[in-house]
């Protein structure tokens, strides 16, 4: 792993759609000491546009390029795996779009892999480097409301046209993968990172591709519960609700805030302390960590494995749960 701060980091990026072009790649044209290196992607002509000192149509060609040392993996749910360890097993290190793998099953054997090769793999959930993200975590960990009881997660993604990949469970589609990893992850730290119990599941898909529509989920933990809704029908509704024995903290726009204000509603006895946190990049935080860290910077933070895994593993829970019916029914409720 490089060890000097001096070093400039070459990226590469597999993909060159929206996220890459529109995210990560402004976030490192801003960022010293790194470089992008290569893209590769099916359209050259987006490729190209990214900037980068070589363009690629084919991805192989991309991972042997040995002025690379990272591969950023924007491409659709169902190869990130593949890729992920591809690039692994050609010495890279990695920062792979969210959900890291399919299952958790895939992020077992992309974990063992960036083991194997001493690189690292980092799950690019870009919210959890935003400093409200951050202090949530602090505040939970400091108890300041208590033990969490309960926890309610909320997060309609844009509704996508029907030739989108979101709507084919075969590419990893769905609200649940797409938008349902941010709100399970939220779910998941407050909770300490138990595994839940799925208690209730209701879904309703597309009639294309069996990609799931709308998830609405009923979690227990052994202090507590929560109720999770991931959607892809474009109402843009958000929420993320912490209950605790000492109190409550709420969040706007827990999932999508970034290039704009953001607060935090923390309540006690003591009374609401709300705090304000203005427009940041969470892309541009999230590269220059994970510059940091193949740096060879162990302060860096990183979206730990481990708490990939869970997500995952709670996901694959959700989705073998059986629908209990109508998603509109009356007897699951979220308590927002």
């Amino acid at each position: 792993m490089t060890s000097t701060t001096e070093t400039t980091v070459g990226w590469g990026f597999l993909g060159a759609g929206h996220i890459a072009t529109a995210s990560l790649g402004p976030a490192l044209r801003g960022l010293a000491g790194t470089e992008l290196r290569a893209a590769a992607g099916r359209d050259p002509g987006r490729a190209a546009a990214l900037g980068a000192v070589a363009a690629h149509t084919d991805y192989a060609a991309l991972l042997a390029d040995d002025t690379v040392d990272v591969v950023y993996i924007a491409l659709h749910n169902s190869v990130h795996a593949e890729w992920a360890v591809r690039a692994l097993e050609s010495g890279k290190h990695v920062l792979c779009e969210k959900p890291l793998g399919l299952s958790a099953d895939e992020v077992k054997d992309m974990t063992d892999a960036a083991r194997a090769a001493d690189r690292l793999l980092v799950e690019a959930a870009w919210n959890r480097w935003h400093p409200r993200t951050r202090d949530i975590a602090r505040l939970l960990a400091q108890g300041v409301i208590g033990e969490v009881r309960h926890v309610e997660a909320v997060f309609d993604g844009a509704d996508p046209d029907r030739h989108n990949y979101r709507r084919d469970a075969a590419l990893g589609g769905g609200a649940l993968l797409d938008v349902g990893c941010y709100a399970v992850s939220a779910i998941l730290a407050a909770h300490d990172w138990a595994a839940p119990t799925v208690t209730a599941v209701r879904r309703e898909t597309w009639p294309e591709g069996s990609a799931d529509r709308r998830t609405r989920a009923e979690l227990r933990f052994d202090r507590g519960t929560a109720g999770l809704l991931a959607s892809l029908t474009g109402t843009g509704q958000e929420a993320l609700a912490i209950t605790g024995t000492a109190g409550t903290l709420h969040a706007d726009r827990p999932f999508t805030a970034g290039r704009e204000p953001a607060g935090l509603w923390v309540r006690t006895a003591a009374g609401t302390d709300v705090r304000r946190y203005p427009p940041v990049d969470p892309y541009a935080l999230m590269a220059a960590e994970v510059t940091r860290a193949v740096r060879g910077d162990a302060s860096a933070y990183l979206v730990p494995l481990e708490e990939s895994l869970a997500v995952a593993e709670a996901m694959d829970a959700i989705r073998r749960a059986p629908s209990a019916g109508d998603i509109d029914a009356p007897d699951v409720v979220l308590r927002a």
